[in-house]
């Protein structure tokens, strides 16, 4: 789902201002615009957002939504009406199209300052997460990373070998 020739990596402290801006860090943002200005904030765990580039999220967004309108109009989830309203729901509120304003500000949306928890003057880091930029509450961050380190090397081998 990435249009990166490079990947996105870094971590930056940042702070939340009293009116839910932060500034991305350059070499982040003019990566993650290196196809066009129009961006993506969707929500990815609680305490997480995530930015990406429209293009490449539009494009699978858009099959993903085809395939399962086609296997509705087949008649192939009849029996997954659950499903579908929490298919629904979810990408209902899961994401937002938005742009970068001057020194590549960031507002957060209502809805999103929720889901990631910081209240304004808070602290957040900003995450190059390989295909996109990340947001994540403080706490959230650490208890992700004490998680998945210990599996950091085994994962670099599998994916660079």
């Amino acid at each position: 789902m990435s249009s990166h020739d490079t990947l996105l990596i870094g971590e930056h402290r940042r702070t939340l201002d009293q009116r839910y801006r932060l500034s991305i860090p350059p070499e982040l943002s003019e990566q993650i615009q290196n196809s066009g200005s129009k961006l993506i904030l969707a929500k990815e765990r609680p305490g997480c957002l995530s930015l990406w580039n429209a293009d490449p999220w539009e494009s699978h967004l858009n099959r993903g939504i085809t395939w399962v309108a086609d296997k509705l109009k087949a008649g192939k989830l009849e029996q997954q009406t659950n499903q579908l309203l929490q298919l629904g729901r979810l990408l209902s509120t899961r994401h937002v199209p938005l742009q970068l304003a001057g020194r590549g500000r960031l507002v957060i949306p209502e809805g999103f300052r929720e889901f990631l928890g910081v209240q304004p003057g808070g602290t957040l880091f900003v995450v190059g997460a390989s295909v996109c930029v990340e947001l994540w509450h403080p706490q959230r961050w650490v208890e992700y990373l004490n998680q998945q380190m210990p599996e950091f090397r085994e994962l670099f081998d599998e994916l660079s070998n």
